[in-house]
């Protein structure tokens, strides 16, 4: 089978390990040959260009406008924008394939033109990963509105979404709270084409940091060497909630035995900096950038993975950073709104925590706990992680995901 996949995802080789690569080497590995549309942004300066990697795998390295980290204005404008630029793209770049199915993501929701022109050119199955549910995630946090001005834009975009859906042949949706709000919410759609495909990634080979590389990984990096270490890794962006994030921070002063890292990038960073500066904030590090690498060993010399989202969203959103905890084998604390499935998930598994994120009391009521819990038993928390990573292997492997995706492929193919 020949694979089309298109994603805002920028990377140069399928050999990275992230939750699209991860599975388009899992394609690779059946057999299958993949073309990928991975833009560049413009901040980066660099021009289009087609990598061949192999036999089977090439990579568009495609020209776009600044989409993430931006502010609102230059992402909007940016991503009306990609649609006539992915088209650009599949026709001279691709001009010779003939695609049997056409994988993509949302973010973003503008595709559906690149999408049709692909379905009609080689009659190509199209399989939506729905990974964002926009323009109502960016309603619900005050970036946009359904009226006045701002509404003019919600209308734009929400027709755009609805397009895109009835364009696509199946929707995988993150989780079944997604499943269910896709369905309530687009009531025209068939709900036999709207499903469950989960984020997954291929489980990274298990390994534990020694007690004395801890301890210099640890000093590396300024941490206390015997706290409970909650670390936050991802975008700090205006959906994490970081208002409430730094206020459970600032309130855990009161518990001795924890220290927090936030390691991350995004349009909230400055804000975060500048708040823990000007407050005083001594129990935690906020650090911009490492290596992969890097991150991946600093994670192993953490306690707990931390998820933050802001409390006013109505729609749910099943955060992929949650893989990456799972992956090294972490509990996790998990602060959301109500809509969102993943602090039930967690609960439920039983290898972590979840409160609401609008109360800070309960946020440290759960804290005080954990650390009762650790107090009482040394290896409380390792044991957590140990559930986690096991959950990670039973429900979020790749080869699930791989599966699930081939099967909606050939009972499509069955019916047409």
């Amino acid at each position: 089978m020949n694979i089309l996949f298109m994603s805002l995802l920028d990377f140069d080789d399928i050999q990275e390990h992230n939750i699209y690569t991860d599975l388009l080497r899992e394609f690779c590995k059946s057999g299958h040959s993949i073309c990928c549309i991975s833009p560049i942004e413009r901040k980066k300066k660099q021009k289009t260009k087609l990598i061949q990697c192999g036999t089977n795998v090439k990579i568009l390295k495609l020209q776009i406008g600044n989409v993430q980290k931006t502010n609102f204005v230059e992402k909007g404008i940016s991503t009306l924008a990609i649609e006539p630029q992915f088209i650009y793209g599949i026709k001279k770049y691709f001009s010779d394939e003939k695609f049997d199915m056409v994988l993509y993501t949302t973010p973003p929701i503008t595709l559906l033109r690149a999408v049709n022109y692909v379905k009609r050119r080689d009659k190509a199955f199209a399989y939506l990963m729905l990974k964002d549910i926009f323009p109502q995630n960016a309603v619900d946090i005050g970036m946009l509105s359904k009226t006045g001005v701002k509404g003019v834009l919600y209308w734009y975009f929400r027709n755009k979404e609805k397009k895109l859906y009835r364009g696509s042949d199946y929707i995988g949706c993150m989780s079944q709270a997604n499943v269910n709000y896709v369905k309530v919410n687009n009531s025209e759609i068939e709900e036999s084409k709207i499903g469950l495909c989960p984020n997954c990634i291929e489980p990274m080979m298990q390994y534990e940091v020694s007690k004395k590389d801890c301890l210099q990984i640890r000093r590396k990096f300024g941490i206390p060497q015997n706290s409970i270490v909650l670390v936050y890794g991802g975008n700090l962006g205006r959906p994490q909630g970081i208002t409430f994030m730094i206020d459970c921070i600032k309130s855990a002063i009161q518990i001795p035995e924890v220290f927090f890292l936030i390691i991350g990038s995004g349009t909230e960073y400055s804000f975060i900096e500048k708040k823990m500066q000007k407050e005083g904030i001594h129990n935690a590090k906020l650090i911009q950038y490492m290596p992969k690498e890097e991150y991946d060993n600093l994670l192993r010399t953490c306690d707990i993975g931390l998820i933050f989202l802001d409390y006013r969203f109505k729609i749910p959103n099943f955060p992929s950073r949650l893989l990456g905890y799972l992956d090294a084998g972490l509990p996790i604390l998990a602060a959301t709104d109500l809509c969102t499935d993943v602090g039930m998930t967690i609960v439920d598994g039983k290898f972590g925590w979840w409160c609401e994120s609008r109360s800070i009391e309960d946020y440290i009521e759960v804290l005080e706990r954990i650390v009762a819990e650790q107090k009482k038993d040394k290896h409380y928390l390792k044991k957590k992680g140990k559930v986690a990573r096991e959950y990670l292997e039973q429900y979020y492997d790749v080869k699930m995901e791989y599966k699930s995706i081939i099967s909606q492929y050939e009972k499509h193919k069955a019916s047409s």
